[in-house]
Protein backbone atom coordinates (compact mmCIF):
# COMPACT_ATOMS: atom_id res chain seq x y z
CA UNK A 1 0.00 0.00 0.00
CA UNK A 2 1.26 3.48 -0.86
CA UNK A 3 2.12 5.97 2.14
CA UNK A 4 3.56 8.56 3.44
CA UNK A 5 5.18 9.25 6.65
CA UNK A 6 2.67 12.24 8.54
CA UNK A 7 4.49 15.63 9.73
CA UNK A 8 5.62 15.85 13.25
CA UNK A 9 2.48 18.30 14.60
CA UNK A 10 4.27 18.31 18.08
CA UNK A 11 7.48 19.58 16.49
CA UNK A 12 5.31 22.41 14.68
CA UNK A 13 3.19 23.09 17.49
CA UNK A 14 6.06 23.39 19.20
CA UNK A 15 7.72 26.17 16.96
CA UNK A 16 4.88 28.30 16.81
CA UNK A 17 3.89 28.68 20.76
CA UNK A 18 7.20 30.05 20.99
CA UNK A 19 6.78 32.41 18.32
CA UNK A 20 4.25 33.78 19.96
CA UNK A 21 6.18 34.20 23.42
CA UNK A 22 8.68 35.82 21.64
CA UNK A 23 6.18 38.19 20.08
CA UNK A 24 4.43 39.13 23.39
CA UNK A 25 7.96 39.93 25.00
CA UNK A 26 8.54 42.08 22.38
CA UNK A 27 5.76 44.02 22.13
CA UNK A 28 5.83 45.06 25.48
CA UNK A 29 6.12 48.47 26.09
CA UNK A 30 5.31 49.26 22.03
CA UNK A 31 2.84 52.11 21.00
CA UNK A 32 -0.98 50.82 21.07
CA UNK A 33 -1.46 50.52 17.77
CA UNK A 34 1.54 48.35 17.01
CA UNK A 35 0.05 46.50 19.81
CA UNK A 36 -3.20 45.63 18.54
CA UNK A 37 -1.45 44.92 15.31
CA UNK A 38 0.98 42.21 17.03
CA UNK A 39 -2.12 40.77 18.63
CA UNK A 40 -3.68 40.17 15.79
CA UNK A 41 -1.30 38.74 14.24
CA UNK A 42 -0.72 36.63 17.14
CA UNK A 43 -4.07 35.10 16.90
CA UNK A 44 -4.15 34.66 12.91
CA UNK A 45 -1.33 32.10 14.15
CA UNK A 46 -3.10 30.28 16.82
CA UNK A 47 -6.15 30.04 14.63
CA UNK A 48 -4.25 28.47 11.72
CA UNK A 49 -2.56 26.31 14.44
CA UNK A 50 -6.15 25.20 15.28
CA UNK A 51 -7.29 24.62 11.52
CA UNK A 52 -3.99 22.61 11.25
CA UNK A 53 -5.14 20.49 13.95
CA UNK A 54 -8.22 19.95 13.15
CA UNK A 55 -7.51 19.26 9.29
CA UNK A 56 -4.87 16.63 10.68
CA UNK A 57 -7.82 14.68 12.90
CA UNK A 58 -9.99 14.92 9.54
CA UNK A 59 -7.26 13.24 7.68
CA UNK A 60 -6.49 10.86 10.19
CA UNK A 61 -10.30 9.74 10.31
CA UNK A 62 -10.16 9.26 6.58
CA UNK A 63 -7.49 7.28 6.43
CA UNK A 64 -8.85 4.94 9.36
CA UNK A 65 -12.43 4.84 7.60
CA UNK A 66 -10.55 3.78 4.49
CA UNK A 67 -8.49 1.24 5.87
CA UNK A 68 -11.93 0.17 7.53
CA UNK A 69 -13.91 0.25 3.99
CA UNK A 70 -10.60 -2.18 2.82
CA UNK A 71 -10.75 -4.57 5.63
CA UNK A 72 -14.27 -5.11 5.04
CA UNK A 73 -14.15 -5.85 1.18
CA UNK A 74 -11.51 -8.06 2.00
CA UNK A 75 -13.99 -10.26 4.26
CA UNK A 76 -16.85 -9.94 1.57
CA UNK A 77 -14.05 -11.45 -0.90
CA UNK A 78 -13.41 -14.38 1.94
CA UNK A 79 -16.99 -15.07 1.83
CA UNK A 80 -17.64 -15.09 -1.58
CA UNK A 81 -14.35 -17.99 -1.78
CA UNK A 82 -16.04 -19.78 0.94
CA UNK A 83 -19.51 -20.07 -0.41
CA UNK A 84 -17.69 -20.85 -3.41
CA UNK A 85 -15.60 -23.98 -1.61
CA UNK A 86 -19.17 -24.92 -0.47
CA UNK A 87 -20.76 -24.96 -3.90
CA UNK A 88 -17.56 -26.67 -5.45
CA UNK A 89 -17.48 -30.04 -2.91
CA UNK A 90 -20.79 -31.41 -4.14
CA UNK A 91 -21.05 -32.01 -6.75
CA UNK A 92 -16.83 -32.43 -6.32
CA UNK A 93 -15.00 -29.66 -8.51
CA UNK A 94 -11.34 -30.08 -7.99
CA UNK A 95 -10.67 -26.88 -10.00
CA UNK A 96 -13.37 -24.87 -8.46
CA UNK A 97 -12.50 -26.08 -4.48
CA UNK A 98 -8.64 -25.16 -5.54
CA UNK A 99 -9.83 -22.10 -7.26
CA UNK A 100 -12.11 -21.07 -4.06
CA UNK A 101 -8.99 -22.03 -1.78
CA UNK A 102 -6.60 -19.35 -3.31
CA UNK A 103 -9.43 -16.91 -3.09
CA UNK A 104 -9.36 -17.41 0.61
CA UNK A 105 -5.43 -17.85 1.34
CA UNK A 106 -4.57 -14.32 -0.59
CA UNK A 107 -6.83 -12.18 1.07
CA UNK A 108 -6.07 -13.61 4.33
CA UNK A 109 -2.45 -12.36 3.72
CA UNK A 110 -4.21 -8.95 2.45
CA UNK A 111 -5.91 -9.14 5.94
CA UNK A 112 -2.28 -9.95 7.66
CA UNK A 113 -0.87 -6.72 4.81
CA UNK A 114 -3.28 -4.23 6.41
CA UNK A 115 -3.03 -4.91 10.29
CA UNK A 116 0.67 -4.45 10.11
CA UNK A 117 -0.07 -0.61 7.96
CA UNK A 118 -2.39 0.11 10.76
CA UNK A 119 0.07 -0.90 13.75
CA UNK A 120 2.77 0.97 11.50
CA UNK A 121 0.65 4.11 11.17
CA UNK A 122 1.07 4.17 7.66
CA UNK A 123 -1.43 6.98 6.15
CA UNK A 124 -2.78 6.21 2.92
CA UNK A 125 -2.31 9.62 0.79
CA UNK A 126 -6.03 9.52 -0.91
CA UNK A 127 -8.32 8.40 1.65
CA UNK A 128 -11.45 8.96 0.02
CA UNK A 129 -10.93 7.26 -3.52
CA UNK A 130 -9.31 4.46 -1.51
CA UNK A 131 -12.67 4.09 0.68
CA UNK A 132 -14.93 4.18 -2.90
CA UNK A 133 -12.61 1.47 -4.14
CA UNK A 134 -13.15 -0.96 -1.49
CA UNK A 135 -17.14 0.14 -0.67
CA UNK A 136 -17.29 -1.31 -4.88
CA UNK A 137 -15.07 -3.86 -4.52
CA UNK A 138 -17.36 -5.52 -1.48
CA UNK A 139 -20.59 -4.65 -3.56
CA UNK A 140 -19.00 -6.82 -5.93
CA UNK A 141 -17.97 -9.49 -3.38
CA UNK A 142 -21.63 -9.38 -1.91
CA UNK A 143 -22.99 -9.85 -5.42
CA UNK A 144 -20.59 -12.67 -6.20
CA UNK A 145 -21.90 -14.61 -3.05
CA UNK A 146 -25.31 -14.04 -3.32
CA UNK A 147 -24.89 -15.50 -7.21
CA UNK A 148 -22.92 -19.04 -5.54
CA UNK A 149 -25.32 -18.78 -3.14
CA UNK A 150 -28.87 -18.60 -5.64
CA UNK A 151 -27.19 -21.71 -8.12
CA UNK A 152 -27.02 -23.55 -4.55
CA UNK A 153 -30.77 -22.86 -3.99
CA UNK A 154 -31.48 -23.89 -7.92
CA UNK A 155 -29.73 -27.12 -7.12
CA UNK A 156 -31.66 -28.16 -4.20
CA UNK A 157 -34.56 -27.27 -5.75
CA UNK A 158 -34.00 -29.55 -8.75
CA UNK A 159 -33.12 -32.39 -6.19
CA UNK A 160 -35.94 -31.74 -4.15
CA UNK A 161 -38.26 -31.97 -7.49
CA UNK A 162 -36.75 -35.07 -8.45
CA UNK A 163 -37.66 -36.53 -4.93
CA UNK A 164 -40.78 -34.90 -5.08
CA UNK A 165 -41.33 -36.86 -8.52
CA UNK A 166 -40.44 -39.80 -7.09
CA UNK A 167 -42.73 -39.78 -4.15
CA UNK A 168 -45.68 -39.08 -6.17
CA UNK A 169 -45.33 -42.10 -8.61
CA UNK A 170 -45.03 -44.00 -4.79
CA UNK A 171 -48.02 -42.60 -3.95
CA UNK A 172 -49.89 -43.55 -7.12
CA UNK A 173 -48.49 -47.17 -6.89
CA UNK A 174 -49.81 -47.12 -3.35
CA UNK A 175 -53.45 -45.32 -4.35
CA UNK A 176 -53.83 -48.12 -7.44
CA UNK A 177 -53.48 -51.13 -4.83
CA UNK A 178 -55.52 -49.51 -1.71
CA UNK A 179 -58.20 -49.41 -4.79
CA UNK A 180 -58.00 -52.37 -6.34
CA UNK A 181 -58.06 -54.09 -2.24
CA UNK A 182 -61.08 -51.82 -1.69
CA UNK A 183 -62.59 -52.79 -4.71
CA UNK A 184 -62.26 -56.58 -3.83
CA UNK A 185 -63.55 -56.31 -0.50
CA UNK A 186 -66.79 -54.11 -1.52
CA UNK A 187 -67.23 -56.82 -3.92
CA UNK A 188 -67.16 -59.71 -1.19
CA UNK A 189 -68.08 -57.83 1.99
CA UNK A 190 -64.95 -59.69 3.73
CA UNK A 191 -61.67 -59.14 4.42
CA UNK A 192 -60.95 -62.09 2.76
CA UNK A 193 -58.47 -60.49 0.68
CA UNK A 194 -55.86 -60.62 3.49
CA UNK A 195 -56.01 -64.16 3.80
CA UNK A 196 -52.18 -65.11 2.34
CA UNK A 197 -51.13 -62.15 4.43
CA UNK A 198 -48.13 -62.37 6.91
CA UNK A 199 -47.15 -60.67 9.32
CA UNK A 200 -43.58 -59.89 8.27
CA UNK A 201 -45.79 -58.20 5.21
CA UNK A 202 -48.11 -55.92 7.34
CA UNK A 203 -47.82 -52.24 5.72
CA UNK A 204 -49.63 -48.93 6.61
CA UNK A 205 -52.13 -49.78 3.72
CA UNK A 206 -53.99 -53.16 4.84
CA UNK A 207 -54.56 -50.88 8.38
CA UNK A 208 -56.12 -47.89 6.28
CA UNK A 209 -58.27 -50.76 4.14
CA UNK A 210 -59.36 -51.87 7.61
CA UNK A 211 -60.19 -48.85 8.91
CA UNK A 212 -62.23 -47.69 5.88
CA UNK A 213 -64.07 -51.24 6.79
CA UNK A 214 -65.20 -50.23 10.39
CA UNK A 215 -66.23 -46.57 9.16
CA UNK A 216 -68.52 -48.01 6.38
CA UNK A 217 -70.00 -50.10 9.74
CA UNK A 218 -70.15 -46.91 11.88
CA UNK A 219 -72.23 -44.91 9.21
CA UNK A 220 -74.08 -47.76 8.99
CA UNK A 221 -74.92 -48.29 12.14
CA UNK A 222 -75.75 -44.07 12.53
CA UNK A 223 -77.71 -44.16 9.98
CA UNK A 224 -80.19 -46.86 11.40
CA UNK A 225 -79.64 -45.43 14.95
CA UNK A 226 -81.14 -41.57 13.46
CA UNK A 227 -83.82 -43.00 11.11
CA UNK A 228 -85.25 -45.04 14.12
CA UNK A 229 -84.81 -41.83 16.59
CA UNK A 230 -87.25 -40.14 13.67
CA UNK A 231 -89.52 -42.27 13.57
CA UNK A 232 -89.90 -42.48 16.74
CA UNK A 233 -90.40 -38.80 17.08
CA UNK A 234 -86.74 -37.44 18.14
CA UNK A 235 -86.08 -33.77 17.90
CA UNK A 236 -82.75 -34.60 15.91
CA UNK A 237 -81.56 -30.81 16.21
CA UNK A 238 -81.63 -31.09 19.97
CA UNK A 239 -80.16 -34.35 20.14
CA UNK A 240 -77.53 -33.35 18.20
CA UNK A 241 -76.92 -30.39 20.34
CA UNK A 242 -76.97 -32.37 23.18
CA UNK A 243 -73.65 -34.23 22.08
CA UNK A 244 -72.23 -30.78 21.54
CA UNK A 245 -74.39 -27.52 21.90
CA UNK A 246 -71.22 -25.53 20.73
CA UNK A 247 -71.09 -27.29 17.45
CA UNK A 248 -72.74 -24.58 14.68
CA UNK A 249 -73.86 -27.21 11.69
CA UNK A 250 -73.76 -25.21 8.60
CA UNK A 251 -76.15 -27.42 6.88
CA UNK A 252 -79.07 -29.40 8.18
CA UNK A 253 -77.26 -32.93 6.63
CA UNK A 254 -74.17 -32.51 8.49
CA UNK A 255 -75.95 -33.27 11.88
CA UNK A 256 -75.04 -36.94 10.99
CA UNK A 257 -71.24 -35.99 12.11
CA UNK A 258 -72.52 -35.31 15.43
CA UNK A 259 -73.65 -38.88 15.88
CA UNK A 260 -70.65 -40.39 14.24
CA UNK A 261 -68.72 -38.57 16.06
CA UNK A 262 -70.68 -39.62 19.73
CA UNK A 263 -70.40 -43.18 18.43
CA UNK A 264 -67.07 -43.12 17.24
CA UNK A 265 -65.62 -41.60 20.67
CA UNK A 266 -67.21 -44.35 22.34
CA UNK A 267 -66.63 -47.25 20.49
CA UNK A 268 -63.05 -46.29 20.06
CA UNK A 269 -62.46 -45.49 23.93
CA UNK A 270 -60.03 -47.87 24.97
CA UNK A 271 -58.60 -48.63 21.90
CA UNK A 272 -54.34 -47.53 23.41
CA UNK A 273 -54.67 -50.31 25.46
CA UNK A 274 -53.78 -54.00 24.33
CA UNK A 275 -56.82 -55.41 25.86
CA UNK A 276 -59.18 -52.58 24.83
CA UNK A 277 -59.52 -52.22 28.37
CA UNK A 278 -61.82 -55.25 28.61
CA UNK A 279 -58.57 -58.30 28.26
CA UNK A 280 -57.80 -59.21 31.97
CA UNK A 281 -55.23 -62.16 31.42
CA UNK A 282 -51.72 -60.73 30.78
CA UNK A 283 -50.38 -60.43 27.49
CA UNK A 284 -47.10 -61.71 25.98
CA UNK A 285 -44.97 -58.89 25.08
CA UNK A 286 -42.59 -57.88 22.05
CA UNK A 287 -42.60 -60.32 18.85
CA UNK A 288 -45.07 -62.69 20.59
CA UNK A 289 -47.52 -60.25 21.47
CA UNK A 290 -47.49 -58.45 17.79
CA UNK A 291 -47.67 -62.10 16.48
CA UNK A 292 -50.84 -63.43 19.25
CA UNK A 293 -53.03 -60.00 17.84
CA UNK A 294 -52.00 -60.66 14.12
CA UNK A 295 -53.41 -64.76 14.79
CA UNK A 296 -56.65 -63.13 16.36
CA UNK A 297 -56.90 -60.96 13.59
CA UNK A 298 -56.50 -63.70 10.82
CA UNK A 299 -58.91 -66.08 12.84
CA UNK A 300 -61.63 -63.61 13.18
CA UNK A 301 -61.77 -61.74 10.21
CA UNK A 302 -63.69 -64.03 8.27
CA UNK A 303 -66.05 -64.75 11.59
CA UNK A 304 -69.32 -63.38 12.18
CA UNK A 305 -70.57 -61.57 15.32
CA UNK A 306 -72.84 -64.04 16.37
CA UNK A 307 -70.62 -66.91 15.42
CA UNK A 308 -67.85 -64.76 18.11
CA UNK A 309 -69.95 -64.68 20.64
CA UNK A 310 -70.57 -68.67 20.53
CA UNK A 311 -67.15 -69.46 19.41
CA UNK A 312 -65.90 -70.38 22.87
CA UNK A 313 -68.32 -68.43 25.59
CA UNK A 314 -70.03 -65.44 26.24
CA UNK A 315 -67.13 -64.58 28.44
CA UNK A 316 -64.84 -63.84 25.39
CA UNK A 317 -62.56 -60.83 25.07
CA UNK A 318 -64.82 -59.54 22.24
CA UNK A 319 -68.00 -60.23 24.26
CA UNK A 320 -67.14 -58.33 26.91
CA UNK A 321 -66.18 -55.93 24.59
CA UNK A 322 -69.09 -55.69 22.66
CA UNK A 323 -71.74 -56.24 25.74
CA UNK A 324 -70.38 -53.00 27.60
CA UNK A 325 -70.06 -50.78 24.41
CA UNK A 326 -73.54 -52.07 23.73
CA UNK A 327 -74.31 -50.98 27.16
CA UNK A 328 -72.97 -47.62 27.50
CA UNK A 329 -73.64 -46.47 23.69
CA UNK A 330 -77.16 -47.15 23.79
CA UNK A 331 -78.76 -45.54 26.71
CA UNK A 332 -82.19 -47.39 28.27
CA UNK A 333 -84.31 -44.39 27.25
CA UNK A 334 -83.22 -44.47 23.86
CA UNK A 335 -83.18 -48.35 23.44
CA UNK A 336 -87.17 -47.71 25.04
CA UNK A 337 -88.11 -45.40 23.03
CA UNK A 338 -87.17 -46.93 19.70
CA UNK A 339 -88.32 -50.43 20.44
CA UNK A 340 -90.83 -49.98 23.72
CA UNK A 341 -88.90 -52.39 26.26
CA UNK A 342 -85.51 -53.08 27.00
CA UNK A 343 -85.58 -56.76 26.08
CA UNK A 344 -82.62 -55.80 24.16
CA UNK A 345 -80.74 -54.29 27.18
CA UNK A 346 -81.99 -57.46 29.13
CA UNK A 347 -80.80 -60.18 27.14
CA UNK A 348 -77.07 -58.88 25.83
CA UNK A 349 -76.68 -58.26 30.21
CA UNK A 350 -77.37 -61.81 30.67
CA UNK A 351 -74.89 -63.25 27.56
CA UNK A 352 -77.09 -63.50 25.29
CA UNK A 353 -77.46 -62.09 21.47
CA UNK A 354 -80.75 -60.12 20.41
CA UNK A 355 -81.79 -61.48 17.09
CA UNK A 356 -82.55 -57.73 15.48
CA UNK A 357 -81.44 -56.00 12.55
CA UNK A 358 -80.29 -53.32 15.09
CA UNK A 359 -78.42 -55.31 16.99
CA UNK A 360 -76.99 -56.72 14.01
CA UNK A 361 -75.76 -53.65 12.76
CA UNK A 362 -73.76 -52.55 15.91
CA UNK A 363 -72.70 -55.73 16.83
CA UNK A 364 -71.02 -55.74 13.10
CA UNK A 365 -69.73 -52.41 13.98
CA UNK A 366 -68.47 -53.71 16.90
CA UNK A 367 -66.67 -56.68 15.52
CA UNK A 368 -64.31 -54.51 12.70
CA UNK A 369 -63.30 -52.51 15.53
CA UNK A 370 -61.96 -55.06 17.66
CA UNK A 371 -60.54 -56.58 14.08
CA UNK A 372 -58.48 -52.49 13.81
CA UNK A 373 -57.79 -52.59 17.54
CA UNK A 374 -55.80 -56.27 16.61
CA UNK A 375 -54.24 -55.09 13.32
CA UNK A 376 -52.88 -51.88 14.88
CA UNK A 377 -51.03 -54.42 17.78
CA UNK A 378 -49.49 -56.13 15.34
CA UNK A 379 -47.30 -53.55 13.94
CA UNK A 380 -43.99 -53.13 16.10
CA UNK A 381 -44.47 -49.89 17.29
CA UNK A 382 -48.28 -50.42 17.74
CA UNK A 383 -50.32 -47.86 16.06
CA UNK A 384 -51.27 -45.27 18.13
CA UNK A 385 -54.82 -43.65 17.96
CA UNK A 386 -55.22 -39.46 18.44
CA UNK A 387 -58.03 -36.94 18.26
CA UNK A 388 -57.83 -33.79 17.76
CA UNK A 389 -58.70 -31.11 20.21
CA UNK A 390 -61.42 -28.43 19.34
CA UNK A 391 -60.63 -25.70 18.04
CA UNK A 392 -57.30 -26.57 16.53
CA UNK A 393 -55.92 -24.79 13.29
CA UNK A 394 -56.53 -27.52 10.23
CA UNK A 395 -53.50 -29.24 9.21
CA UNK A 396 -53.94 -31.47 6.01
CA UNK A 397 -51.25 -33.54 7.37
CA UNK A 398 -53.27 -34.57 10.72
CA UNK A 399 -56.77 -33.49 9.38
CA UNK A 400 -59.07 -34.64 6.68
CA UNK A 401 -62.48 -32.53 6.12
CA UNK A 402 -65.71 -34.27 5.65
CA UNK A 403 -66.96 -31.33 4.04
CA UNK A 404 -65.46 -29.62 0.91
CA UNK A 405 -67.66 -26.35 1.30
CA UNK A 406 -65.83 -24.69 4.32
CA UNK A 407 -62.98 -24.41 2.06
CA UNK A 408 -65.20 -22.20 -0.35
CA UNK A 409 -65.41 -19.20 2.68
CA UNK A 410 -63.62 -16.63 3.67
CA UNK A 411 -61.19 -17.41 7.24
CA UNK A 412 -59.49 -19.32 8.61
CA UNK A 413 -60.86 -23.38 9.23
CA UNK A 414 -60.89 -24.42 12.63
CA UNK A 415 -62.10 -28.09 13.91
CA UNK A 416 -65.29 -27.99 15.67
CA UNK A 417 -65.84 -31.98 16.09
CA UNK A 418 -63.68 -34.79 15.62
CA UNK A 419 -65.51 -37.33 13.51
CA UNK A 420 -63.31 -39.96 13.22
CA UNK A 421 -59.92 -40.23 15.03
CA UNK A 422 -56.56 -40.43 13.08
CA UNK A 423 -53.90 -42.78 13.56
CA UNK A 424 -49.97 -42.82 13.54
CA UNK A 425 -48.56 -45.89 12.41
CA UNK A 426 -44.19 -45.89 12.86
CA UNK A 427 -42.71 -42.48 12.80
CA UNK A 428 -43.52 -41.61 9.37
CA UNK A 429 -47.33 -42.11 8.40
CA UNK A 430 -50.43 -40.74 9.28
CA UNK A 431 -53.89 -41.90 8.87
CA UNK A 432 -55.93 -38.48 9.24
CA UNK A 433 -58.56 -38.19 11.14
CA UNK A 434 -61.89 -37.05 9.93
CA UNK A 435 -62.88 -33.38 11.31
CA UNK A 436 -66.26 -30.79 10.82
CA UNK A 437 -64.62 -27.16 10.28
CA UNK A 438 -66.12 -24.12 11.09
CA UNK A 439 -64.52 -20.82 9.95
CA UNK A 440 -63.62 -17.93 12.92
Amino acid sequence: MDSVKPANSSHLGGKLRGLTKVLRFRTAGVAPDENIRKAKFQDKLEEDHHHFLEDERIQKRMAVEALLAKVFASLSSVKAGYAQLQIAQSPYDAEGIQLADDIVVNELKRLSELKHSYLKKQIDPSPQETQLLAECEEQKNLLKTYEIIGKKIESQLKLKDSEIAFLKEKAEECNKENRALEKRLSHNGTLSIFDDLHVSGLNPNHFDIVLKYAIKSVRSFVKLMINGMESSGWDIDAAASSIDANVVFTKTKHKCFAFESFVCREMFDGFQHPGFTFEKDPLPAGKQRQQHFFDQFMKLKSLKPKALFSRNSPSTSFGKFCRAKYLYLVHPKMELSLFGDLNQRNLVNSRGYPETSFFDAFSEMARRIWLLHCLAFSFEPEASIFQVQKGSRFSEVYMESVTEDVFMSTGNPQVSLTVVPGFKISKNVVIQAQVYLSTS
